[in-house]
């Protein structure tokens, strides 16, 4: 029996171009509003529908940022039974947005019982060079998938002449070399860092990790020993985020009694517990569209790292840092954009097998992990950050 055929890819702008010319006056105006052009002929049925005209799939799962008029438009007049993913995507040339986009919609179908027994199928043409270069990356590596093309009302399947594999022993041969470019700068060359003192390798390495991770949404675990700064890069790396103009709030998790930090995390509903007069938000409403820092992460008792996981858990069709929180003694859900930045002095490895920290969080929390060199490495030790927005 044949694999089920699962084909995912974006709606373009030729897409929409070609509904508008076979739609009416009206319905035709509007899209050309809103995303320019001419009208091309009636018999061009753009991209996708071309692809859907002349080669058979089981499934087909189509992301898109436009509004969810246009959506539905846009699925009646390809017919069949196709899955619309409405998206949220500020720019169509945001690398890190795209992939997180793509990345988690593939993930989704990879957890699906039968996907041993799927073809996955990624359209390239439609949509902006972007996101065509992400389903490559996605599709030559995490999720092997035969691509397809389209133009002028034909398609076929595209051959990619390459593979990591063939590039993966070279780097396994000597990966200093693809690790110099981390190096490259010292920390006063890079906007948002130029606190962060040292100009040792080892802090330009966790500079130059600290700044691509600064980019993205997803969380981040900074280990070091005491001294070695870690409350200095979180701040550093929410200078260099998108979220800059939004709070960065921190907490010490192991300076507050289990009873109080959950409240002081999640906030509390009036009448919760003695002395709860009024209804108080937490930590996650407060920086609401910035960044949270959990300094001392290791420290959390497991009933508070079984609540933070519930947290962390990534919801289907939202950003990386999205969550649902709940205030203590509330059972409505509460939506937040908070990116998470964690750091700990313990070895958590050892904390995981012992039993005293949660494996599951562990991988939640980092997302991108920074090691920071011991202090003896780097003098002076890193200065307080002038722009700071500690405590809470």
């Amino acid at each position: 029996m044949a694999n089920k055929k699962i084909l995912v890819q974006w709606i373009g702008h030729s897409d929409l171009r070609s509904l508008a010319a076979n739609s009416s006056a009206n319905r035709r105006d509007k899209i050309l509003a809103f995303i320019g052009g001419n009208v091309p002929a009636v018999h061009d049925l753009g991209p996708t529908k071309t692809l859907l005209a002349t080669q058979k799939f089981d499934e087909v799962r189509l992301l898109t940022n436009y509004p969810p008029d246009f959506n539905t438009w846009f699925a009646k007049w390809l017919g069949g039974n196709s899955l619309v993913r409405e998206v949220t995507l500020s720019k169509p040339t945001d690398y890190s947005a795209i992939f997180q986009i793509a990345n988690r919609e593939l993930e989704s179908l990879k957890s699906e019982k039968d996907w041993v027994e799927s073809d996955l199928c990624l359209h390239l043409s439609p949509g902006t060079p972007a996101m065509a270069a992400v389903w490559l990356l996605l599709g030559k590596t995490r999720f092997p998938a035969t691509f397809y093309e389209t133009y002028g009302g034909e398609s076929w399947i595209t051959d990619v002449p390459f593979d990591l594999i063939d590039v993966i022993p070279e780097v396994l041969r000597n990966p200093d070399i693809h690790l110099q470019h981390l190096a490259a700068q010292a920390p006063a060359e890079i906007e948002g860092f130029e606190d962060i003192a040292g100009e040792s390798r080892a802090i330009r390495e966790a500079v130059g990790r600290a700044k691509r991770a600064a980019i993205r949404s997803v969380s981040v675990l900074l280990v070091g020993e005491s001294g070695t700064g870690k409350e200095m890069f979180a701040q550093a790396i929410h200078r260099a985020s998108n979220r800059r103009d939004k709070p960065l709030l921190a907490i010490n998790c192991a300076a507050l009694a289990k009873s109080l930090l959950e409240s002081e995390l999640f906030g509390h509903a009036k009448g919760s517990f003695t002395g709860a007069d009024t209804d108080r938000k937490g930590l996650f409403e407060a920086a609401d569209g910035g960044t949270v820092f959990l300094d001392e992460i290791g420290e959390c008792d497991l009933e508070t790292q079984a609540k933070l996981l519930r947290v962390l858990q990534p919801i289907t069709g939202e950003g990386p840092a999205v969550r649902h929180i709940q205030r203590l003694g509330e059972n409505k859900d509460r939506r937040v954009d908070v990116r998470i930045i964690a750091a700990t002095n313990k070895d958590l490895f050892t904390a995981i097998q012992t039993g005293e920290f949660r494996e599951d969080l562990f991988y939640r929390l980092a997302g991108i992990s920074i090691n920071l060199p011991p202090p003896a490495t780097e003098k002076p030790i890193f200065p307080k950050s002038r722009n700071a927005s500690w405590g809470y």
